[in-house]
């Protein structure tokens, strides 16, 4: 039976909505909505802020973190996505508060859609990271997207998960559906990713290195 070591507390006045351990096998981060901290594994007395998206005037909030990772293989570098459906690739080698970003990755509206849904909808609920440590996946309400860190101009693949919802958020936002969370996950491999929905399970089958292949299997959830 598992046992708990360590209780790390008193670092975050809001829900906790992210853990990710380190490449180094030394430290992991812990994320809410507004500051992304930075622990020792073997101190749970003590972290280090290392992300603050906090505005002097709570009026003037714009945007919250909604999910962060460590980068695989590099330890000086973590991603997080926002409220806004954007994401942003740090490096902690710049500053000890790493209040800019190295990259900023964001999807492109096609023009005329917006409406009052769209940045509701854009929201990351969930980003991880492909092995290969070149790819990050995200999930908002409608989609999965796959970004490639190397090309900031919007991702490289997009696979529509809830499209069908999409004359019915008047109905879901009124009952709140619509700030419902999805998760998402990638295969060892990178070959395969995966994600959550109402009535069904979404495996998808995609080729992260060719890009040019998918085919997307809905699955009854059983549970």
């Amino acid at each position: 039976m598992a046992r708990c070591r360590r209780v790390y507390t008193h670092a975050h006045d809001y829900h906790i909505n992210s853990i990710s351990n380190n490449s180094d096998g030394e430290t992991f981060i812990s994320a809410d909505d507004l500051r992304i901290n930075l622990w020792n594994l073997e101190i749970s007395s003590q972290s280090f802020n290392i992300v603050d998206v906090k505005p002097a005037n709570m009026e003037d909030l714009t945007e919250v973190i909604t999910s962060a990772e460590f980068h695989p293989t590099h330890c000086n570098m973590l991603a997080y996505s926002s409220s806004k459906g954007s994401i942003r690739l740090i490096d902690m080698r710049q500053s000890a508060l790493c209040d800019t970003h190295s990259k900023l990755f964001e999807g492109q509206e096609a023009p005329g859609s917006r409406s009052f849904f769209t940045e509701i909808i854009a929201s990351i609920s969930d980003i991880k990271f492909a092995k290969d440590g070149r790819h990050i996946l995200s999930r908002d309400y409608m989609t999965l997207k796959l970004w490639d860190i190397n090309m900031d101009s919007g991702p490289v693949a997009t696979f529509q998960v809830h499209e069908y919802l999409r004359p019915k958020l008047c109905d879901l936002y009124e009952n709140d559906s619509i700030f419902d969370k999805f998760e998402c996950c990638l295969s060892e491999n990178g070959l395969r990713v995966a994600t959550g929905s109402y009535r069904y399970g979404h495996y998808i089958n995609s080729k992260l290195v060719s890009k040019l292949q998918n085919d997307l299997i809905e699955f009854p959830n059983y549970q």
